[in-house]
């Protein structure tokens, strides 16, 4: 196995050269995880690779970057598969049994604080690959340089994404009670290791929350790579009249490697003054929805929770909105990542205070190109949805 793993890490990312200082891993925030779904068994199999390599043998002018990969790619899976017993090779865990459940790991990398500037002082070559000390946003676009190949785009095939669940507080110490918490929580990934922002609350606008209460976010802006190594950044603090205190700070890293993959589950990131629970899913085969959401023809205003449920995940939700709607506006845009040809489900609930709740629910099959709009007639108004598919890879 020790053999294989520096095979992987040469064909999944190209261009990115060996170091001498490796990525160091000294001391876990994880706990055993709090809670797990069932679902379907990894879907990396040999025939999905023939499925993905097959396009680009027969394509009359196939890329051949993309192409000499996958080929080796799936020769080496087809050569090294019956040793190890196991077809997932994003976790490389010789399984006993096909239902064996790895939990997934968020380990927290080496020492340091952004509340006293020592994560950017030490010299960690990690650091610099990841660009710790830019503090700029991503901005990678979605590809648009499609190959066609009978009516069917081969450039951009579904890929390994990360799906954040929520965000929640779980732990606070002492008798703080309510408090305003400010901040932010982001990742960083191969494809462009700038900021991808989860939640990005100001100082001067802080959230009022409590123990137990979720984080609204607000990202990520795009699909998250899960190819080798994301980070999980974190600097989240509670405002107080007597100085504030710090909840969360540093960076953890998620690895795609070790663990089961598409299954949710919980890990717990412990700071100075209480904690914060991440629900994550390594997701296989996935592609990216962009869902956009526009409100018109506002009668009255109403209260308008919308949430997204992915397929494989029914009982993880993605809270894509919470709020009040006063007059006709459009919601932030929001990105999530699907199994190629499942379905995302979103609900609306819609209610004022003189009223009942009223629900409401489209459901949309995903893919790697093209687009879906669903209109809901309410009686406070029209609610607009638009998504659109995409791929993160361009090969």
């Amino acid at each position: 196995m020790q053999i294989l793993h520096p095979i992987l890490r040469l064909l999944r990312r190209p261009g990115v050269a060996a170091s001498h200082h490796p990525m160091h891993r000294v001391s876990s925030t994880s706990r055993p995880a709090l809670t797990f779904m069932a679902s379907t068994p990894p879907c990396l199999s040999t025939p999905t690779l023939v499925r993905r390599v097959l396009p680009f043998i027969l394509a009359p002018n196939p890329p051949v970057r993309c192409l000499s990969q996958q080929y080796v790619f799936l020769i080496l899976m087809l050569t090294f598969a019956p040793l190890v017993r196991c077809y997932n090779f994003g976790s490389w865990i010789a399984a006993k049994d096909p239902g064996d459940v790895i939990p997934m790991e968020l380990e927290k990398l080496a020492k340091g604080r952004h509340s006293d500037g020592s994560i950017y002082r030490a010299s960690h070559s990690w650091k610099r690959y990841y660009k710790v000390a830019d503090r700029n946003e991503t901005g990678l676009p979605d590809p648009t340089d499609c190959v066609f190949y009978n009516g069917t785009c081969i450039r951009h095939i579904p890929t390994r994404l990360l799906q954040i669940f929520s965000l929640k507080l779980a732990e606070l110490s002492g008798n703080l009670g309510s408090v305003e918490l400010y901040g932010y929580v982001a990742v960083r990934d191969h494809m462009d290791p700038l900021l991808n922002y989860l939640v990005n609350i100001s100082r001067n606008d802080p959230i009022i929350v409590k123990q137990g209460s979720l984080i609204n976010m607000t990202g990520p802006k795009r699909g998250i790579d899960l190819y080798g190594t994301a980070l999980v950044e974190y600097d989240m603090r509670c405002k107080t009249t007597c100085g504030d205190l710090q909840l969360i700070d540093g960076i953890s890293a998620i690895d795609d490697l070790w663990g089961t993959w598409n299954r949710a589950f919980t890990k717990r990131i412990y700071g100075d003054c209480g904690s914060v629970d991440i629900t994550v899913s390594r997701i296989d085969d996935a592609v990216q929805a962009t869902i956009e959401v526009v409100i018109s023809e506002v009668q009255s205003s109403f209260n308008l929770c919308l949430a997204c449920f992915i397929g494989g995940y029914n009982d993880e939700e993605i809270r894509l909105f919470n709020g009040a709607i006063h007059e006709s506006r459009g919601l932030k845009r929001s990105v999530v990542a699907a199994v190629d040809g499942s379905t995302m489900n979103l609900k609306l609930k819609v209610a004022s205070e003189s009223s009942s709740t009223d629900e409401h629910c489209c459901s949309f099959k995903a893919d790697t190109h093209g687009f879906a709009t669903e209109e809901i007639k309410t009686n406070f108004g029209l609610i607009s949805v638009k998504v659109n598919w995409s791929t993160l890879l361009s090969s």
